[in-house]
């Protein structure tokens, strides 16, 4: 709280004089009032009713307010005298303010100015839904160019090398990137093989009952072979690791830009894509192919398991048809996309985490952003592979 102080015999008055007071006058047209005491936060409570009184009365012309025996004065006296002075202007009463001393006055028109910014924002009309609408998408496709151009720096900074050290070439620390491939990759593998194999299973327990009724319980394997390998195996291993990796990735980076440890490397020489980033895109690069085979077997697990026992399909039947079903354009189709994904997935939540500002919500806020914009993206470029390889009849 800003508090300002006139030194003058007042002062020296004692505590009667310390109490905020408003003498008024009357005549011909002009009404004169005389501050006096300590217009102060915690005072002037006692003279509000008051003023409120002055600030009702009308008919005349000039309004003369003398601010020289007013002994201190913060922001909250301020904004009552100038509560006072808003008023009359509004009337088109001509205000004449004298006695207030060159800090007094910088403080009544800071306080004066802050009051009609906010008359004027609540006086600017709301505009209707379509223009918000029009507002809202013309923020989100800006806020689309800052991203892309803040990951092509990342994925420019990234295949460039490293860079640990300025001035001392590009140097690679396998140790980062073996640990961050054992967080991100081997950690995943317990519930990227549960969710694939329950995947597996019910896409063929859902095939077998729709396949019975015309008497095609074989193309079973045709159904869970072709949709697992090329389309299902990669996007939700996918879709696991946005929401576990990309998500831990956000925190820990945001959580490094909120305590300035990202800064603190730039003071002493290190780039931060180098260090932070470049180690766990690699090991996504590395891990999300590996994952996706995995989930491919565990899904295909899932696949006999279930048309065994709706089906009647043997282990053997369904592994012979299997042959028959898929090549090896059927593998690599859905293997190709696994490192797209993955540099998506760790570009988006290492630019979320590098924009996470100061406070704990901000954090929260930029890693739920991660995650949903990478799975968003990620399906987005699941469909643009699928019309591809319709093009090229892949």
């Amino acid at each position: 709280m800003l508090t300002i102080r006139k030194r003058d015999a007042s002062d020296k008055a004692g505590a009667d004089a310390s109490q905020p007071q408003i003498a008024v006058a009357e005549r011909d047209g002009v009404l004169a009032c005389v501050f006096s005491g300590n217009w102060t936060t915690r005072r002037v409570g006692e003279v509000d009713a008051e003023m409120r009184k002055v600030e009702k009365r009308n008919g005349f012309k000039t309004l003369a307010l003398d601010l020289s025996k007013i002994g201190r004065m913060d922001t909250a006296g301020a904004w009552l005298i100038q509560r006072l002075v808003n008023t009359n202007e509004a009337r088109g009463v001509e205000i004449r303010l004298q006695g207030q001393s060159e800090t007094a006055a910088t403080l009544l028109n800071a306080v004066g100015e802050a009051v009609r910014r906010a008359g004027e924002a609540q006086a600017i009309p709301r505009p209707n839904i379509i223009i918000r609408a029009l507002e809202l998408i013309g923020m989100r496709v800006y806020e689309m160019r800052d991203d892309f151009l803040a990951g092509m720096n990342i994925l420019g900074a990234t295949i460039r090398g490293a860079q640990m050290k300025l001035g001392r070439g590009h140097a690679v620390n396998p140790a980062a990137i073996f640990n961050q491939l054992d967080r991100m990759g081997v950690g995943a593998v317990p519930v990227v093989l549960l969710m694939s194999t329950i995947v597996g299973a019910i896409v063929a327990q859902q095939g077998a009952y729709q396949l019975r009724y015309f008497g095609a319980d074989i193309f079973v394997v045709d159904l869970v072979g072709v949709l697992v390998l090329r389309e299902l195996g990669v996007l939700m291993t996918a879709i696991m690791i946005a929401g576990r990796s990309g998500s831990a990735i956000t925190a820990e980076i945001g959580s490094m830009k909120m305590r300035e440890e990202v800064d603190a490397l730039k003071v002493i020489g290190l780039n931060p894509i180098g260090v932070l980033v470049f180690p766990r895109l690699v090991a996504l690069v590395i891990g999300l192919p590996c994952l996706t085979i995995l989930a491919n077997f565990a899904a295909l697990g899932g696949g006999i398991a279930a048309a065994w026992l709706y089906s009647g399909i043997p282990p053997a039947a369904f592994i012979e048809r299997l042959r028959v079903a898929i090549d090896l354009s059927t593998i690599f189709a859905g293997l190709i996309k696994a490192p797209f994904m993955a540099m998506i997935i760790g570009t988006i939540a290492s630019v979320e985490g590098l924009k996470v500002g100061g406070s704990a919500e901000s954090l929260g806020l930029h890693v739920t952003q991660s995650v949903v914009k990478s799975i968003f993206v990620v399906i987005i470029l699941d469909g643009l592979f699928a019309i591809f390889y319709a093009s090229i009849s892949f």
